[in-house]
């Protein structure tokens, strides 16, 4: 049996892919912890347009932002 790859080596790998790829990645492990569930299409198209809005530009939002929304009354 071979000798499986260290974490911080395996980390490093997977920090080299694409962002689409490391979505997938992240799926697919945390589908093996948490067992045969599917992800929720609704949070996968979160995520998706999160993505999109960081790669044109947009700020991440933070606690700081969830914050000031919900002193707004969530508008």
């Amino acid at each position: 049996m071979p000798k499986p790859m260290p974490i911080t080596d395996l980390e490093s790998e997977a920090m080299k892919l694409s962002r689409d790829d490391r979505v997938r990645l992240a799926d697919r492990l945390l589908a093996s912890v948490y067992g045969d569930r599917d992800m929720d299409e609704a949070w996968f198209a979160e995520i998706e347009r999160r993505i999109a809005a960081l790669d044109a530009g947009a700020p991440l939002g933070g606690a700081g932002s969830a914050l000031a929304g919900a002193e707004q009354g969530g508008r």
